[in-house]
């Protein structure tokens, strides 16, 4: 690889992470942002050296010395920088590929429409009790590429992996995958179900019979579709008895992966709450059971492990009144979990960024569940007239988060729930899904 000359597609996050490490490994890199007042002298700061950038746009002549493209997963393949890039022939890398290539040890990969963070997160911890030298990385935590350097032969690498970051994944075979779930989302990028789906369980497509996938037996399409793949095949189900596997029969989650048949703990022994966490703790269950970590060890942080930040996280109780940020309730499935596993009358927060969803399924289930919802962003008077269709009239606008809130405390009584479950990005508002959480969450605790 020394002769390879990189060109890096953004200058975000991972762009930043993809040059860093490129540079640690004294490759040629040029930098290319589509954006025409990018800071060239922050991206040098970040990355503590001096290297050549290509900004706006770029033609033949710009391109024609690279021979490898590590595209960040924010950036589209229909862009006009990679469709020039597709006609220069130059082979494209996601930042997992760059990344995956310099790992010393194994990994450990998620993916799915939902849960991934949580997934992830358990299993980190899990592994992390068992192995030190453990890495978490991916949209959860540093890019991967941030960390490739730093791993070793002995160690293992736990990657969160999103959809936009498999469209170029090439020679990546983790020893565990898994994917928890697929229902519609970032259908403005991928355009149809068929060609998201197939996206998610290519995950798998590089693993053999010494590998391991972990999939989810109540989603038709991954059950349907498991037999296509060459790696071992363990299934996590909620609602069906599992004979090589992992079930939940009543409140107990039962492993009977390899002929065992043993239960690694209950469901009230457990922090997080509701069906889709038990599916995400069997995820991480299995997941690390086939890796190789001693149940003992796995039953133990699982019991003791929280759930993570802005996913149906408690923020506090005001005036009888209990509040919870799910900000990362991206999609309409991961909102409607939100909402089923709300006690009481609920209060919620919707809208945002427009991914070309349908909110149809969401809003059914507003109906003697939501009291009352405050719509925010660029997709409110569309989830407005989702509302209007099915009859359910008991919807506000607001201009900003503070509004919102101001909203909710208002028309809340005592023993009522207040929840941020967008259905939709952040893009547009905020930054991010964190940041509109941590806005949610101080604007309450100032109530």
């Amino acid at each position: 690889m020394n002769e390879q000359r990189f060109l890096v597609v953004g200058g975000g996050r991972s762009g930043v992470a993809a040059a860093k490490m490129l540079l640690d490994l004294k490759k040629a890199v040029t930098v290319f942002d589509g954006n025409e007042n990018f800071d060239k002298n922050a991206f040098c700061e970040k990355i503590e050296a001096e290297i050549p950038f290509i900004i706006g746009s770029a033609s033949p002549e710009d391109l024609k010395n690279f021979n490898v493209c590590v595209v960040s997963p924010g950036v589209s393949l229909e862009t006009e920088i990679m469709k020039a890039v597709a006609a220069a022939k130059i082979p494209v890398w996601s930042e997992i590929e760059l990344a995956y290539r310099f790992d010393k040890g194994r990994v450990v990969a998620i993916t799915g429409t939902n849960g991934k963070t949580t997934t992830t997160s358990l299993v980190y911890e899990i592994v992390k009790e068992w192995n030190k030298n453990t890495l978490l990385v991916g949209n959860i935590e540093i890019p991967y590429t941030g960390l490739a350097l730093s791993s070793v032969p002995n160690g293992c690498t736990v990657a969160e992996i999103s959809s936009f970051q498999l469209e170029t994944m090439r020679t990546v075979k983790p020893r565990v995958s898994a994917v928890l779930n697929i229902t519609p989302d970032h259908l403005d990028r991928h355009k149809t179900m068929e060609n998201y789906s197939a996206l998610k369980l290519s995950i798998a497509k590089n693993q053999d019979k010494n590998d391991y996938c972990v999939l989810n037996f109540e989603d038709n399409y991954l059950r349907e579709h498991a037999k296509e793949l060459s790696c071992n095949v363990i299934f996590f189900s909620s609602k069906h008895k599992i004979e090589n596997g992992i079930y939940l029969d009543g409140k107990d989650f039962v492993l009977t992966i390899g002929g065992k048949n043993e239960v690694v703990c209950r469901t009230d022994e457990v922090t997080l709450v509701g069906t889709h966490n038990f599916e995400n703790i069997m995820a991480a269950v299995a997941m690390t059971y086939c890796l190789g970590v001693p149940l003992d060890i796995i039953r133990k942080v699982t019991k003791r492990f929280v759930a993570v930040e802005h996913r149906i996280e408690y923020v506090c109780k005001k005036n009888g009144v209990t509040y919870y940020n799910d900000s990362k309730g991206t999609n309409t499935d991961a909102a409607i979990k939100a909402i089923d596993a709300m006690p009481g009358p609920t209060l919620l927060i919707g809208g945002g960024y427009d991914k070309k969803s349908d909110f149809t399924e969401w809003v059914s289930r507003f109906p003697g569940k939501v009291k009352l919802l405050v719509l925010l962003g660029q997709t409110r008077e569309k989830i407005a007239e989702t509302c209007e269709k099915i009859g359910f009239k008991d919807y506000v606008f607001a201009e900003n988060m503070e509004e919102a809130v101001k909203l909710c405390a208002e028309n809340a009584k005592e023993g009522d729930y207040v929840l941020l479950s967008p259905a939709c990005a952040s893009w547009g508002m905020f930054k991010c899904y964190q940041q509109r959480g941590e806005i949610f969450k101080e604007l309450v605790k100032a109530l």
